[in-house]
């Protein structure tokens, strides 16, 4: 029987940094807050965006979604299984076949 704890303190090894879901939030929070910087700190022309400060509320929502992001990684983690059972090989599948270059 295969359990998905660690060896160490018996508690499940989780994806923790590696997780996909947490660089995609950071990137997003990143770019959420220089937006928001420079829809604070920035110019803002609004005869070019009907009067709305498009890169705060651009910058605004991309940081609700990063923070989105971690908090879907943190509530539901990825169990890394601790170990992984190789296929066994399969006698009638043909072996790969190196390339040679043609001969001239």
């Amino acid at each position: 029987m295969s359990t998905t704890t660690s060896e160490t303190d018996g508690r499940p090894k989780k994806a923790g940094l590696f997780d996909i879901r947490n660089i995609i939030g950071a990137l997003m929070a990143l770019y959420g807050v220089i937006l928001a910087l420079a829809g604070l700190f920035g110019e803002h022309e609004p005869e070019k965006t009907g009067g709305v400060n498009a890169n705060l509320w651009t910058g605004v929502a991309l940081l609700a979604v990063g923070l989105g992001f971690f908090a879907w990684a943190k509530i539901r983690p990825i169990v890394v299984p601790p170990d992984v059972d190789r296929p066994d090989d399969d006698p009638t599948r043909p072996a790969p076949q190196r390339k040679r270059p043609p001969a001239h």
